[in-house]
């Protein structure tokens, strides 16, 4: 994976599972009448959150398991405006998994106006609630989050980083 300045289209994404989706509500717009900046990553990490349920890491994994995945990095790039009443959704691209975290990216897409509007990468970890120090992901998770991997390795498009971060 390299960095260009090229990300995929609303073409390209579209057809990955579609997440968050919802319109821009008024109380998120700031002064410049369009979405805070605040809430892209809000946004963003609901999406993520709810890519996640189907590996095996529910939204109540924290209370039903003692386990949870916290946010170690992110770099977000502000394509295109999103204003209120604009449909927007998010599509999740997972690049890797080391033994206890994960690397995506993250598109926030107007799907009123069919454009990418952001994208923000992120490197999250998995931790034990029981010490909240990072921990190894459990078996069947770490399964799945790799088979996530290898079915999105397959995209007909180029997953474009940041280049500035990386699984350790």
């Amino acid at each position: 994976m390299t960095s260009t300045t090229t990300h995929p289209s609303y073409d390209q994404l579209k057809d990955l599972p579609a997440y968050a989706e919802q319109p821009v509500p008024i109380a998120f717009e700031d002064n410049n009448g369009h979405l805070n900046v605040r809430h892209y990553l809000g946004i963003g990490s609901e999406g993520l959150d709810e890519s996640l349920v189907d590996l095996g890491i529910p939204v109540d994994w924290p209370i039903k398991a003692g386990h949870a995945c916290f946010a170690a990095e992110h770099h977000v790039t502000y394509l295109r405006e999103l204003r209120t009443g604009d449909r927007m959704s998010v599509r999740v691209r997972l690049l890797g998994r080391s033994e206890r975290a994960a690397h995506a990216l993250v598109y926030i897409l107007d799907d009123t106006h069919q454009q990418v509007s952001a994208v923000f990468e992120e490197i999250f970890l998995h931790i034990d609630l029981s010490d909240r120090r990072t921990a190894p992901w459990p078996a069947d998770v770490a399964e799945a989050i790799d088979a996530r991997v290898a079915e999105h390795e397959k995209l007909p498009f180029e997953a474009v980083t940041s280049g500035s971060m990386a699984l350790r």
